[in-house]
């Protein structure tokens, strides 16, 4: 009998210390596929945040190229509509990078924030003159660093 009590208190032990360690191991893992979850999302955010920033950026360029195409040299009509094109498909890669950020990051708080960027980018064209649009270039500046420093407190 006593044989058979130890081998049921061995085999007890050992489903015991089975089920704990399946336990761990399961706790382990889904700590480390949060983690990794946490780090993919953070990443993508990331990469979402800056696309829309350079885009933005890289729009701001062409538009202000295309305002001194329409002041300094109007009649040069190959090299202004170069500048339009130009600026035509950095609108379009912003407003790309955009429709990503929402879908990625939806933030309500970045909404106004991007607003403000945009408002900037359409007041380079009404500038009258290049201190007008040096002001302008420095308002879009301060809106794109506002967003950026607002990204970065909502990335974990």
């Amino acid at each position: 009998m006593d044989t058979v009590f130890a081998s049921l208190v061995a085999v007890a032990g050992t489903l015991i210390g089975s089920f704990s360690t399946y336990l761990f191991q399961r706790r382990t893992t889904e700590r480390t596929e949060a983690r990794a979850r946490e780090e993919r999302i953070r990443q993508e955010r990331l990469a979402a945040y800056s696309g829309y920033a350079g885009a933005v950026t890289d729009l701001k360029r062409a538009k202000i190229t295309l305002w001194f195409r329409r002041r300094l040299d109007p009649r040069d009509e190959e090299r202004l509509l170069e500048a339009q094109l130009e600026s035509d498909r950095h609108g379009a890669a912003a407003e790309t990078a955009a429709f990503r950020l929402r879908l990625v990051a939806d933030d309500p708080s970045l909404r106004p924030l991007m607003e403000a960027i945009s408002a900037k980018l359409g007041e380079i064209n009404r500038a009258d003159d290049r201190q007008g649009l040096i002001a302008i270039e420095r308002q879009f500046e301060e809106a794109v660093g506002a967003f950026l420093d607002a990204a970065a407190s909502r990335l974990p």
